[in-house]
């Protein structure tokens, strides 16, 4: 018994291709439905921000501190007028008085966790201090 693959092969050159573009569609409407629908959304906060609230300077309506919270992830090392103030660290972060921030310098490196602070001749004493627990 012999296999006839002639009527094979005209069966299979007889038919067409059939490519079904359904499931293609409905992908594509359900992304641009949920392109429509996400982008019509607003955002709900108002973004118009005030420069005291950009500020992070204390102002009389925010309370009279006298000194900014520094924090920087892995904090250890703290100079003052190359005056070595580590030992005022807690909990990676320093309190730095406010004259300091208006009339020094402050550089913070935070790949090497440290901060160097240039300030006033004055102010040498009371630029840093440990950050208060209330």
């Amino acid at each position: 018994m012999t296999i006839d693959t002639k009527r094979f092969k005209n069966k299979i050159d007889q038919k067409t291709p059939n490519i079904n573009l359904v499931p293609l569609l409905d992908v594509i409407f359900t992304i641009m439905i949920f392109l429509l629908v996400m982008l019509s959304q607003q955002p709900s906060v108002d973004q118009n921000y005030t420069p005291e609230q950009i500020s992070a300077k204390p102002t009389s309506q925010s309370g009279t501190s006298e000194y900014y919270l520094m924090p920087l992830n892995g904090l250890h090392k703290v100079t003052v007028n190359g005056v070595d103030k580590s030992e005022y660290i807690r909990s990676g972060a320093i309190a730095v008085h406010t004259r300091v921030m208006d009339e020094g310098q402050i550089v913070m490196d935070s790949k090497t966790g440290s901060i160097t602070i240039t300030s006033p001749a004055e102010l040498e004493e009371v630029a840093v201090r440990a950050p208060s627990t209330s």
